[in-house]
């Protein structure tokens, strides 16, 4: 069955940090195009990060320097790292992979990605 599942969403304080994870099943994550998207309420869908077959990583300029993006093959995961987070960060953040395998990616837009997790609540508040 083909699913994803995050975890590690949190409440923190500005300046604190998140590893947020991506549990993938039902296909290997190395095939795919993997992404993490946020939704803050009131606001659309917003790519914030992906990351290609090829290893190579995109990140929205928001972001770029205090969000890191990696994959686990053996473990089927795909992580978020993100580091000196603001209150501008909080929203529901999802995972999501491409409709088809090595597809080429780039930042990540909503209208590519047809697998989506259902999300984890990450609030930065003081």
């Amino acid at each position: 069955q083909l699913r994803l599942v995050e975890s590690g969403g949190g409440l923190v304080q500005p300046g604190a940090s998140l590893r947020l994870s991506c549990a993938s099943s039902g296909f290997d994550v190395g095939n795919y195009g993997m992404a993490w998207f946020r939704q803050a309420p009131g606001k659309e869908r917003e790519g914030v990060s992906a990351i290609g077959t090829d290893g190579s990583t995109f990140y929205t300029n928001s972001v770029k320097g205090r969000f890191t993006i990696s994959r686990d093959n053996a473990k089927n995961t795909i992580d978020l790292l993100m580091i000196s987070l603001k209150p501008e960060d909080t929203g529901v953040y999802l995972c999501a992979r491409t409709y088809n395998p090595h597809a080429r990616i780039g930042l990540p837009r909503t209208n590519d990605y047809g697998l989506w997790g259902q999300g984890t609540q990450v609030t930065v508040t003081s």
